[in-house]
């Protein structure tokens, strides 16, 4: 009998535009209907507007790749992440988010894993450290875990910083009520919903949450940036201290402090919150299949054994690399792109008119049975021959120009953890247990992730 892990089932038919309001304000997920995993176009209508999936790999290349000038990034998106991110290159277009990558190309330089391996390496020892102090009896919400050690690297690689576990459950609480308020403005956006109707409490904990978070991270970008335009010497060599230092050649200015911050916030939310989830729905998987478990292991083992982890042994793990890429195949940790056109146009004999929302979605496009076969099986070993994988119908990272910039960083964190975590322990998922899976701006469970960590008796 096979075991497929769980995703919420679609509904038979297509749900109304009443209905699927209700549904999506509390995941996108939920109004997906049967259709919507074979269709090749769909088409939703919301008042004065229609919605487009496009689920053809020559449509996908279309909008991602050779006309994407055609086809920015929705201004819902930036409004909907504006009180987080502000202007960064996760929400702007054309020619400003080209120069704000010009500028930021430096910066990324020093997310090079040789730079940041090191880094990468003392979080993930620290996080064994808490998983060893933790009952072996109990089963432990693995996600809290993996949304805590993604956030502390990305504060050592960014900030320098190592993350408090007061200052991370601050930040990490507003982003889950950031996270579930702002689906539901964008909604209210969307469905044109008057303003009457809208809840007083959710737009306050909206901007509430985002506050909370672009404090904390204003508290320790400040005092670096008074240093830095007072001409005195930066210690650290970090991110942070790159971005400080640009110089846009055509105006002779550098980032202001508010342009950095929403540069910091941006790596912050796109650097640790799509890897939790990642990381989590990876454990989740390798805990439902024990087999791949184990097999995972020995490979971890044969190539690393009691050594310390390094940038070229954990190359090696090309087994776990398949387990984390058939993870992001089943789990996207972004489930939907939504874009704008600029320009009346023609999808498979549709018109779409100047300002439709087309949505890009991994979630749908990964899980599609004509590209995919039993899709909604858990399969590493479909990544043994990438060949044979279909071009433009895997792109957990986006893809284009656009493609996450982070991608090398996130696949190596998260080999890396995996590794120490595997390396250590035995993954056991709690009996019976069905993650309530919900789409927002990262593919979560709702009710956590218990798995019981039993300590292995071969590891010295």
């Amino acid at each position: 009998m096979k075991i497929y892990p769980y995703y919420p089932k679609p509904i038979s038919n297509k749900a109304s535009i009443f209905t699927r309001y209700f549904k999506n304000n509390r995941s996108w997920l939920d109004s997906l209907y049967e259709r919507s995993y074979t269709m090749k176009m769909g088409e939703f209508k919301v008042p004065l507007l229609k919605i487009f999936l496009p689920n053809e790999p020559e449509l996908i290349r279309r909008i991602m790749v050779s006309e994407v000038e055609k086809f920015p990034k929705h201004s819902i998106q930036h409004e909907m992440l504006s009180p987080v991110l502000g202007a960064s290159i996760f929400t702007t277009n054309g020619e400003v988010w080209k120069k704000q990558r010009e500028l930021l190309n430096p910066s990324f330089e020093m997310v090079r894993i040789s730079h940041v391996f090191d880094l990468m390496n003392d979080a993930a020892k620290d996080m064994l450290g808490r998983l060893n102090k933790r009952d072996s009896t109990i089963y432990s919400d693995m996600d809290q875990e993996m949304t805590f050690v993604t956030a502390d690297i990305i504060f050592r690689t960014i900030l320098s910083q190592r993350l408090s576990k007061e200052e991370g459950k601050k930040i990490v609480d507003a982003f889950v009520v950031f996270q579930e308020t702002s689906v539901k403005i964008a909604l209210q956006k969307i469905f044109r919903i008057p303003k009457f109707l809208k809840s007083k409490k959710v737009e306050k904990d909206y901007y509430e949450s985002g506050e909370i978070i672009r404090n904390s991270l204003a508290t320790i970008i400040q005092p670096r940036y008074d240093a830095s335009i007072n001409n005195q010497a930066l210690s650290e060599k970090d991110i942070l201290s790159s971005l400080v230092k640009v110089i846009d050649k055509d105006t002779g200015k550098a980032f202001s402090f508010i342009e950095i911050l929403d540069q910091v916030a941006m790596l912050f939310l796109a650097g640790h919150e799509t890897t939790a989830s990642s990381m989590t729905w990876t454990l989740y998987l390798l805990a439902l299949y024990p087999h791949y478990q184990e097999e995972a292991y020995q490979e971890i083992i044969q190539h690393c054994a009691s050594n310390e982890f390094t940038v070229e042994n954990t190359k090696n793990l090309t087994f776990l690399t398949n387990v984390f890429k058939e993870s992001l195949r089943l789990y996207p940790p972004v489930s939907f792109f939504p874009r704008e056109t600029v320009e009346d146009t023609v999808m498979r004999k549709k018109k779409l008119k100047k300002g439709s929302i087309v949505v890009i979605s991994p979630w749908l496009m990964h899980r599609n049975s004509r590209f995919w076969e039993d899709p909604h099986m858990f399969n590493p070993y479909r990544f043994d021959n990438l060949d044979e994988i279909e071009k433009y119908t895997y792109f957990p990272f986006g893809m284009g120009k656009r493609t996450c910039i982070g991608t090398g960083f996130a696949m190596q964190e998260s080999i890396l953890l995996l590794a120490s975590i595997l390396r250590t322990y035995t993954l056991e998922l709690e009996p019976d247990f069905t993650p309530d899976i919900i789409g927002r701006l990262t593919i979560r469970s709702a009710n956590g992730m218990p798995i019981k960590l039993i300590k292995r008796l071969d590891f010295t």
